[in-house]
């Protein structure tokens, strides 16, 4: 604790100090983390589990039994021929074997996957503003697993293909602003000294979510498909209805919107009991003063519905951060996503190898977790990114030598360790980079540009299948080249968190002025 911290609660130094900034005001009174801010950021945390299962679902719900097609050549007919490993399984445990899509194109067999990812792409540029915006952190994580988890429920009465894919649109649709909200919002219901362990937690509990997933599965191992839905989205609209009555606002957002007394009444709920008889909106009064005369035609301009946007393309320095990290994550995406593809590919037994990777995201978020209050945000993303790139790229060049397999695996486990901590870095550091006005809305397109390089590995995975260069040599390459830009990032360790533009501005140039002297 610093000297500061340890006079009287509330003095007068204190007082001085608190009216200074929104974020030093937020310092003071919820700085500690207490029991009330361990519980909301639990039950905040837990929305990524529920994103986990239902971005995971589809290997489950949607897999191809073991059968194959043979032609009769007398009538030029074709019929399915079926594995008699599969005859121990009723045909409705998967969409493929009830719809009797065994013999269909894999365009239509992988329709529901591509349509649940186009969704969330979609999704995630048309909500990523809202929650900065109208609607708020809490409310649009409501809005999103509501959106989700209904949609799910009613996914388990589709009668066709087409309905399935439309259904797993819309949830992908919902879902796409679950992961973003739930970590902004948890990261600012604390003070920065737990901000980043906050951040972790949600990535724990996402690790959680996909591990949870196999066992949900195997224990519906025989039952219909629709069943595993239901398993999974009805707890999911129940959380929902919990996290509306139980889980406060953003305070920080309440404060940017105007909502005075939902503010001050938020932040007595959170803060310690001995501080909480002292809070009142008086205590407050030159903070709202400095708010009013700071909401001028162009400040209320900023808060239009989809002003965050505009905010992030008009200002230089936040287009060039937005596009550095938006890359940099493109690149983090590509083997995060693409490893497990292509990891089938090396000869090895598929399910220890998804295994093996499964279980290495485990620890990559409990090290980040022990680490991120002491990790240099800027050196670790571009240590983990490189590392990440290397280690693919090698992976690719050992490819052929059966004496080298088994390292040729410990390669690929390391670069997808890699890449899990760079992905859980880059979107603390991403939180941290912009302002409150606009961090939901730069986390969100940071996110869509991890699925937009997931998107593309299904492709190179398919290309490398004869040369891994063309799968895990570019997935490497990317990694390491678009992991350099961050050289051209500020260091975020420690540092308040800005709540406006003018805000991060001004703090940009107070650092101009210290690197030139």
């Amino acid at each position: 604790m610093t000297s500061e911290q340890n006079e009287p609660l509330l003095s007068d130094s204190i007082k001085k100090r608190c009216i200074i900034s929104l974020d030093n005001t937020i310092e003071v009174c919820i700085g500690d983390f207490g029991w009330s801010q361990f519980v909301q950021v639990i039950l905040v945390s837990l929305a990524w589990v529920f994103d986990a299962q239902q971005s995971f679902i589809s290997v489950f719900t949607d897999a191809l039994p073991t059968r194959h097609c043979t032609t009769n050549n007398n009538n030029n007919s074709s019929s399915c021929q079926m594995d008699k490993n599969i005859c121990d399984l009723p045909t409705y445990t998967s969409i493929v074997s009830d719809w009797s899509l065994e013999c269909s194109s894999s365009v239509i067999t992988g329709l529901p996957a591509s349509s649940f990812f186009i969704g969330c792409l979609v999704g995630g540029f048309v909500l990523c503003t809202l929650a900065d915006s109208s609607f708020g952190r809490k409310n649009m994580l409501v809005i999103s697993c509501l959106i989700m988890s209904i949609t799910g429920c009613v996914t388990a009465i589709s009668t066709n293909i087409w309905m399935y894919s439309v259904l797993r649109f819309i949830c992908g649709f919902g879902r796409a602003s679950i992961g973003t909200c739930s970590l902004v919002l948890s990261t600012e219901l604390v003070g920065r000294k737990w901000r980043g362990q906050v951040g972790i937690i949600s990535f724990v509990c996402f690790t959680f979510g996909f591990i949870s997933l196999p066992w949900i599965a195997y224990l519906n191992k025989g039952n219909s498909w629709r069943v595993l839905y239901l398993w999974t989205c009805f707890p999911a609209v129940l959380y929902s209805i919990i996290v509306y009555f139980f889980v406060h606002e953003s305070p920080r957002w309440l404060y940017l919107r105007g909502h005075k007394e939902e503010f001050v009444q938020t932040l007595k709920r959170i803060a310690n009991p001995a501080t909480r008889g002292e809070l009142s909106s008086s205590f407050f009064q030159a903070l709202f003063i400095d708010l009013e005369k700071n909401m001028s035609v162009s400040a209320s301009r900023d808060l239009d519905l989809y002003s965050a946007v505009r905010l992030l393309i008009e200002k230089g320095w936040a287009l060039r951060r937005l596009m550095t990290v938006v890359l940099i994550g493109f690149g983090v995406g590509m083997v995060y996503y693409g490893m497990p593809l292509g990891v089938g590919d090396l000869g090895f037994d598929i399910y220890l190898s998804i295994t093996l990777n499964a279980i290495s995201e485990l620890p990559s978020s409990l090290i980040a977790f022990f680490l991120i209050g002491k990790m240099n945000r800027k050196g670790s993303l571009l240590g983990f990114s490189l590392l990440s790139g290397i280690c693919s790229v090698g992976c690719a060049l050992v490819e052929g030598s059966d004496g080298f397999k088994w390292f040729q695996m410990g390669l690929e486990m390391v670069s997808f360790f890699s890449a899990c901590t760079a992905f859980n870095v880059l979107l603390i550091y991403t939180l941290e980079l912009f302002p409150t006005c606009v961090r939901n809305c730069a986390v969100s397109m940071v996110r869509q540009s991890l699925v937009v390089g997931g998107a593309l590995s299904p492709l190179l995975v398919a290309l490398g299948r004869n040369n891994s260069l063309f799968s895990y040599g570019v997935f490497g390459v990317c990694s390491a080249i678009f992991g350099l830009f961050t050289v051209w990032l500020p260091e975020t360790k420690g540092r308040l968190l800005c709540d406006t533009m003018d805000e991060e501005e001004h703090m940009l140039e107070q650092a101009q002025v210290v690197d030139l002297k």
